[in-house]
């Protein structure tokens, strides 16, 4: 069965040209062409990946991911006519995993469509990687997170991001590290990214006794556990 994207865009030619581009890769493309009807035929089709413009009429980009996040881990991919930084973190904030500026390159879209699937469903018989602390579990394989015995939502990249830092313990990484192995191939967002989605996970995962979220100032983050030497 084909991998199904849905397509949120009030230009219909630009939902056409994206559909076109990824059905060539073997993808079924759904298209919608406004925020409410985003919403309802989000849980009628149950795709794979969203690819979805920010600057709909009615109901905008926004509100339909935060609608989305309270039910789902689905990526989402926005598309933005606009370069500000403000609209790229305020995406980011409200839950997608990626973005890409306008005009852009229907090929680049495609690629990081593909990022985005590969990293959130590992290859099957792939052996599990789990990494275990006090209080929490970050299962890679199934991309769940338990804290304290309860299931965490985490959109995909923000759980990328946590299970890299928590794989290399108190282990320092500056902001563009973190983008190049957790974002990966040539990503051309900036490194705010990464304080977006670290504050995020920061609401979720107060720290403990034993582990935290550090911010190493002037250089980057780490995932700290005390009693635990870095290599």
């Amino acid at each position: 069965m084909a991998t199904k994207i849905m397509i949120v865009d009030d230009d219909k030619n630009i939902c056409e040209l994206i559909s076109i581009y990824l059905s060539k890769e073997g993808f079924e493309t759904v298209k919608v062409y406004d925020g409410n009807a985003a919403i309802e035929k989000f849980s009628e089709v149950s795709p794979s990946l969203v690819v979805l413009d920010l600057m709909l009429p009615g109901v905008d980009g926004y509100t339909v991911c935060k609608h989305i996040r309270k039910i789902s881990n689905v990526p989402i991919i926005m598309l933005t006519a606009k370069s500000e930084t403000l609209d790229k973190v305020l995406g980011l904030e409200l839950g997608a995993d990626d973005y890409i500026v306008k005009p852009f390159d229907p090929k680049e879209l495609v690629a990081r469509v593909k990022a985005v699937l590969r990293r959130y469903a590992p290859a099957p018989g792939e052996d599990e990687k789990k990494i275990v602390y006090p209080g929490i579990v970050i299962n890679m394989t199934e991309y769940k997170l338990k804290l304290n015995g309860r299931d965490i939502e985490v959109p995909p990249k923000e759980f990328e991001l946590l299970y890299f830092l928590a794989s290399h313990p108190n282990q320092v990484f500056t902001r563009e590290q973190l983008l190049e192995q957790v974002w990966g191939y040539d990503y051309f967002g900036d490194s705010r990214t990464v304080d977006v989605h670290i504050k995020r996970l920061r609401e979720k995962l107060p720290p403990n006794d034993v582990w935290s979220l550090k911010t190493v100032w002037g250089v980057g983050y780490k995932f700290e556990v005390k009693g635990i030497e870095t290599k």
